[in-house]
C-alpha cells in the first residue's frame, strides 16, 4: 500500500507523525458511535437472531464473515458481515473473471460485480437492503469502524485513492455515508473518492446526524446496492 505522508492542510509529515492524528470528529463522534451502536444492537437483536437463521439454514454454512479492511491510520481490522457467499467465493470469482473479460474489466474498475456469482440467494436478498452489514455494529462498539464514514477498503482498493488515501486514512470507517446516500454502485469510483475526502474535510457532528437520516429512505429503496 502507498505511504500516506500528505496532510489535509500542510505540506510532509513523517509516519509517526501520521500514526498520532486523532480520527476525524474527535471524542464527540466517538460518543455518539458507542450510543447509536449499542442501542442499535439492543434493538435490533430480533431481527439479529432471524437473520442469523436464514444464513445457518440456507447452506449450513458459517453464519459471519470477516473480511481484512483497512482503518484509521491504516491499522487492518476484520470487518464483519453476515456472510452472503459460498463457502468456495475465492475460486468461483477466479473462474468467473478468467472466463468473462467483461466482468474482469468491471471487477479491475471497481472490485464489485452487479452480477457476482458468488451470492446466494439469502445474501442476494441481505445485499439489497444492506441488512448483511448490520454486525458492523460491533466493529463501531470495539473502536474499529464508526457509524459515518467512508466504507472500508481493502489494501489494494486504497491504492486507488492516490493522494487522497490520506483523507480516508484519518478517519474510521463507516457503517454508512455520502456514498451510500448517493448511489452507492451507481456512481464511479473517483466519485466515491471525491465523497470520502469531502466528507473529512467538512466533518461535522450535523453532518453525521443528517446522513444518517437519509440513509434509511436510501435503504429502503435500495439505491445502487447489489
Amino acid at each position: 500500500m502507498k505511504s500516506a505522508t500528505r496532510s489535509a492542510n500542510s505540506p510532509f509529515f513523517s509516519a509517526a507523525e501520521f500514526a498520532a492524528i486523532p480520527p476525524v470528529g474527535g471524542v464527540s463522534k466517538r460518543g455518539f458511535d458507542v450510543l447509536a451502536a449499542s442501542l442499535a444492537l439492543v434493538f435490533l437483536s430480533p431481527l439479529f437472531l432471524m437473520l442469523m437463521a436464514l444464513v445457518k439454514f440456507s447452506d449450513g454454512g458459517s453464519i459471519f464473515y470477516g473480511h481484512r479492511r483497512i482503518g484509521h491510520n491504516g491499522k487492518s481490522f476484520r470487518c464483519l458481515k453476515f456472510r452472503t457467499m459460498r463457502p468456495d467465493g475465492d475460486r468461483i470469482l477466479q473462474d468467473y473473471l478468467k472466463a468473462n473479460p467483461a466482468a474482469y474489466e468491471e471487477w479491475r474498475a471497481t472490485r464489485k460485480l452487479q452480477d457476482d456469482p458468488r451470492v446466494t440467494v439469502v445474501g442476494s436478498v441481505l445485499r439489497k437492503l444492506s441488512l448483511d452489514e448490520l454486525p458492523q455494529l460491533f466493529n463501531i462498539v470495539r473502536g474499529e469502524m464508526s457509524i459515518v464514514g467512508p466504507r472500508p477498503v481493502v489494501e489494494d482498493e486504497l491504492e486507488l485513492y492516490d493522494s487522497a488515501a490520506v483523507y480516508y486514512l484519518q478517519s474510521r470507517p463507516g457503517l454508512t455515508g455520502l456514498w451510500q446516500i448517493s448511489g452507492r454502485n451507481d456512481v464511479s469510483y473517483a466519485t466515491r473518492i471525491a465523497f470520502d475526502t469531502h466528507y473529512v474535510q467538512n466533518w461535522s457532528l450535523l453532518s453525521d446526524f443528517s446522513i444518517v437520516v437519509r440513509t434509511i429512505p436510501a435503504v429502503c429503496l435500495s439505491r445502487g446496492s447489489y
